[in-house]
């Protein structure tokens, strides 16, 4: 059996985070902060078993693209994708942030789920390792 993929989710608001974890969950082992610094703690300590990194990019000790520098600076090639509920256009933040994707709030969930899926389909998944059979002892 196949293991799921694990996404980082770090929003400082409670509902967002809520169906985020709500709707990925069925689908993705879920890790959640609720600010910048446990984001990156949170990451630091499972950063090899995370798969991909789901933050807003407004956070009460984060702005902006900080938070996807300080993520891309220690894993380049680690999937980030940014949401907003800025009024400007995500397309305005392509330059300064160096997430893979941006999305304005609101999204459509299937919306985010296809650009998960787009972004993970080219990181080989691990398959769980059959269980060790005791040998029988020949008598």
């Amino acid at each position: 059996m196949a293991k799921k993929y694990r996404i980082l989710i770090i929003d400082d608001c409670k509902v967002t985070m809520a169906g985020l974890e709500a709707y990925l969950g069925e689908k993705y082992h879920i890790l959640t902060a609720s600010n910048g610094r446990d984001g990156i703690k949170t990451f630091e300590k499972n950063e090899k078993r995370i798969h991909l990194v789901l933050t807003d990019l407004i956070l009460p000790d984060f702005v902006g693209g900080s938070l996807v520098s300080l993520i891309k600076n220690r894993a380049p090639g680690k999937p980030v994708i940014a949401i907003t509920g800025w009024e400007y256009h995500p397309e305005e933040f392509e330059s300064k942030v160096n997430a893979d994707l941006i999305l304005k709030k609101p999204f459509e969930m299937e919306e985010l789920d296809q650009a998960i899926e787009k972004l993970l389909s080219v990181i080989p998944k691990k398959k769980s390792r059959p269980r060790a059979t005791q040998k029988k002892r020949k008598q």
